[in-house]
């Protein structure tokens, strides 16, 4: 991901942390610019299916658990936050792995092969509720490896100045297979007479199809890419230096950054269930909610992710983040019925599509080559884990104060993290 940031707006410099990006074959610029590579389209058909089978389970998870073993609302809250922060555990290995063995592909392959297991283990879980607990850690884990390398292998397979696109157009494939994957969950429920096994059954198919597509349509190094790993013969990549990349103070700020943004994030169940609250939704629809918020995501992710590359990626992250502060506001204000269904997850939807891969093609300038998905996977690991932090803290608020005062909380936070962020990456002209 290197100097996205080219014209207007925000630009991170890397002068002093990467290597430069070596420029994009030759043709037309308009060219470059209107397309993305056969690469990342692959690999965005790779997330579109996986996420299909992730929200498969996702989708039915809590009714299973409530409903299918009742379980109580703490032991759900356990197995949610396994599901959250579990993915922050290996990130930072799959990312390290990946950069000294040069093998990005393989080592999202074997991630990808990890969280397709996790579906039939669901199955051999049965009715126990720590088995089910380490079955969906397995599946988290498995998207933690594979995540950093596969973001390198979309940063590796784009120009520098088209990144914001190629990031936004995978992330609206993957968006959805999100869209499509409770849909197809509820279809399976219909069709099998509410056979949770065969939700399951059908997710680990699905997943299985993924990672056939990841195997024959993915390459490790694209003709013509713009980035290269390591040249022949370059000693690999050591712990030592994957552990100095933290001395350098643009990738030392950027991270904090992650955490800062990371910080500001609750969990989406949290703002469904405010949602719940206020228009006293039915148990049939509650999982539409997260329907509406990837459907807006998919809609605004290619767009978004193009107008960062015109813009500057910063300003884009830091208005995805506004957005998220009135989702936070508007489920205890005057607006109410579908109107506010609409448009708070529609907001929503927006964040997503404003932060998610936006922020990682941000991040790209301040990562050497050689150190790249460790990078990614540096920055990913400290905002998820944030992000664990400030779901677990909402999860108190909410319980001590009541929604209201934690939500409004939540708003006053984001105000706080969008104001603070420029002012901690704008250092000696780093940012313009």
């Amino acid at each position: 991901m290197a100097d996205r940031h080219r014209r207007k707006g925000c630009r991170v410099y890397l002068s002093t942390v990467a290597s430069p990006v070596t420029a994009a074959p030759a043709g037309p610029r308009r060219r470059r610019l209107a397309l993305v590579s056969g690469n990342v389209v692959a690999l965005g058909a790779v997330s579109l299916i996986t996420d299909v089978s992730a929200e498969m389970v996702t989708a039915v998870l809590p009714l299973y658990l409530v409903l299918g073993l009742h379980v109580s609302p703490l032991a759900y809250g356990v197995i949610d936050g396994v599901h959250t922060g579990a993915t922050a555990v290996l990130r930072l290995a799959g990312g390290f792995v990946a950069d000294r063995t040069r093998a990005r592909k393989p080592v999202a392959g074997f991630g990808y092969a990890l969280s397709a297991a996790a579906k039939l283990g669901l199955l051999l879980a049965g009715r126990s509720v720590p088995a089910i607990t380490a079955v969906v850690a397995v599946d988290r884990l498995g998207k933690g490896v594979r995540t950093a390398p596969r973001d390198a292998l979309i940063t590796a397979s784009s120009p520098p100045e088209a990144l914001g696109r190629a990031f936004g157009v995978h992330r609206a494939m993957d968006a959805t297979g999100a869209f499509l994957g409770p849909l197809v969950a509820l279809a399976v429920l219909a069709a099998s007479g509410e056979s949770y096994d065969a939700v399951f059954v059908s997710s680990f198919c699905v997943a299985v199809l993924a990672l056939v597509v990841l195997v024959l349509f993915v390459r490790e190094r694209p003709a013509g890419a713009p980035d290269t790993v390591a040249p022949p013969g370059a000693p690999k990549v050591t712990a030592a230096e994957a552990f100095g990349l933290l001395r350098a103070a643009p990738v030392r700020r950027l991270a904090a950054a992650a955490v800062l943004l990371g910080l500001a994030t609750i969990g989406d169940g949290f703002v469904y269930l405010m949602l719940q609250r206020r228009e006293d939704l039915g148990l049939v629809w509650f999982p539409l909610l997260a329907v509406g918020t990837s459907l807006a995501y998919l809609l605004l992710a290619a767009p978004l992710g193009a107008l960062a590359d015109r813009v500057g990626r910063l300003p884009v992250v830091l208005g995805g983040y506004a957005a998220l502060g009135l989702v936070y506001c508007l489920p205890f204000g005057p607006l109410g019925g579908w109107p506010l269904l609409v448009l708070t997850l529609a907001l929503h939807g927006l964040f997503y599509a404003a932060t998610d891969g936006v922020l990682v093609a941000l991040a790209g300038p301040v990562l050497p080559a050689r150190l790249r998905t460790t990078g990614i996977a540096l920055i990913q690991t400290g905002q998820a884990l944030a992000y664990l932090a400030s779901s677990v803290l909402f999860g108190l608020a909410w319980q001590v104060w009541g929604p209201r005062t934690a939500g409004l909380a939540a708003a006053l936070g984001v105000a706080v993290v969008v104001a603070a962020t420029p002012a901690l990456l704008r250092k000696r002209g780093s940012l313009r």
